[in-house]
This record gives C-alpha cells, sequence and structure tokens, in this order.
C-alpha cells in the first residue's frame, strides 16, 4: 500500500477527546498534496496517527451545517 501523505494546514477545532488521549478534531487538512479540505477525525495527541474519518469540501461543510441547524437537540435529552 502507498504511503498516505498527509499535512494538517489548520487546526480549527476539538470535538471531543477520550481516555486514552486521542481527540476528534476538525481541522484542514491537505492529502497527498493537494488542496486542503475539511476533515473529521480522531487524532493521536502528537498528530502521528489518526482513526478514520469524513473530509468535505466547502460545500459539502455548509450543507452539513444546514442539516445541524434543522436538528431539534432537546429531543436528545
Amino acid at each position: 500500500m502507498a504511503e498516505l501523505k498527509f499535512e494538517i494546514t489548520e487546526e480549527i477545532g476539538v470535538i471531543g477527546e477520550n481516555a486514552k488521549g486521542w481527540r476528534k478534531e476538525l481541522n484542514m487538512v491537505s492529502w497527498n498534496d493537494h488542496e486542503p479540505k475539511y476533515d473529521i477525525r480522531e487524532w493521536a495527541p502528537d498528530h502521528s496517527r489518526m482513526g478514520k474519518g469524513v473530509t468535505l469540501t466547502a460545500d459539502e461543510l455548509v450543507a452539513l451545517k444546514d442539516v445541524l441547524a434543522g436538528i431539534d437537540l432537546d429531543s436528545f435529552e
């Protein structure tokens, strides 16, 4: 399998953290020297390892924001 090259170009925010210190983060990430995209996934504390995640274009992030805005969070309590 080919080596996966990545660069976190901007750390936007932490969504959560587990007991082992891995954090679910929203970042801008360049994969294999391509244009950076929005990326949500778990990262080791030093960003040397990562879990599975999802990468979004700016348009997809806007669509996700719209979907989330329509969710009634009070129904989850």
